[in-house]
């Protein structure tokens, strides 16, 4: 089942990735789709604010993956970028699999190429409307951009783990 979300604003975007952190669990990999400027980064700080995860949640396109060590008993937060991976052997080669049963796992333009790491996935995608131009900033949701361009999430799970989960809209 997928579900859809209207996306209004910056902080719509990161209340629905507090929504979805309470279904998140180690072990779960969940891979963003979405063009440049779509939210992607925005959702996973509102995932890492409901994990409760240290440091601040950024881009990881330069340095590939950073992990966000847990504050309390919850998971750690692996945070990867395959923007810049050619290959599957590339991404292996940062051995995400090592971590994936003690974290979650959160890949950007991870699709087509990481779902190898997991039988079970959860898909969410994030669009921009039609004809819409990404920032120059790099942070297009700081620079006001994001509320005069709205946008919709979606959001599917694959695998027997996300089989008869109802997955969450906006709180």
């Amino acid at each position: 089942m997928t579900i859809e979300v209207e996306l209004p604003t910056a902080e719509a975007t990161r209340a629905w990735g507090r929504a979805l952190a309470g279904l998140l669990r180690a072990g779960d990999l969940v891979i963003l789709v979405g063009e440049l400027g779509a939210g992607k980064t925005t959702l996973v700080q509102g995932l890492a604010a409901a994990l409760n995860v240290a440091g601040s949640v950024a881009s990881p396109t330069f340095i590939i993956a950073r992990q966000h060590r847990p504050l309390g008993d919850g998971p750690w937060l692996i945070h990867a970028d395959a923007y810049r991976l050619d290959s599957f052997a590339e991404l292996d080669a940062l051995d995400l699999d090592t971590s994936l049963d003690q974290a979650v796992t959160v890949v950007e333009w991870g699709q087509g190429l990481v779902e190898q790491l997991a039988q079970d996935y959860l898909v969410v995608e994030l669009r921009r409307p039609p004809g819409a131009l990404p920032s120059d900033s790099q942070s297009p949701e700081d620079s006001g951009m994001y509320d005069a361009e709205p946008r919709q999430g979606l959001a599917h799970g694959v695998g027997e783990r996300w089989a008869g989960i109802d997955l969450p809209g906006l709180p």
